[in-house]
């Protein structure tokens, strides 16, 4: 009978780490949370509270159509995205969880080609 030496155990290795990774998307509504407070000027506690269904352009008097301009600047330099006008439709501003998903759409996309969100 042969007794053969104990292997190593196999260890399951991590893939290796791009340098630049997109942000998590706890990251994306935090930064989204602050963009509408400083925006629209909202108590930091309203912002809190959002939850996806709380409704937005057309329910909170502050976000008129001026303030969706600046709103859109900011997210554009806050979280390094390009917000072209074919992107912007009704629904992405109707509710909260609307324009977080447009908002984690568009930053996947600008760290996985070059930074270019289209």
């Amino acid at each position: 009978m042969t007794i053969e030496p104990a292997k190593e155990p196999v260890v399951a290795r991590e893939p290796a780490v791009e340098a630049e990774l997109a942000p998590a998307r706890s990251a994306v509504d935090a930064l989204l949370r602050d963009i509408l407070r400083d925006v629209l000027a909202l108590e930091a506690d309203l912002v809190a509270a959002f939850s996806g269904e709380t409704g937005l352009f057309g329910h909170l008097p502050e976000l008129d159509s001026m303030a969706v301009a600046s709103l859109f600047t900011e997210m554009e330099d806050r979280l390094g995205i390009i917000i072209e006008d074919d992107d912007v439709d009704g629904e992405m501003l109707e509710t909260y969880g609307g324009l977080l998903a447009f908002a984690q759409v568009k930053v996947i996309i600008g760290h996985t080609d070059g930074g270019a969100s289209n």
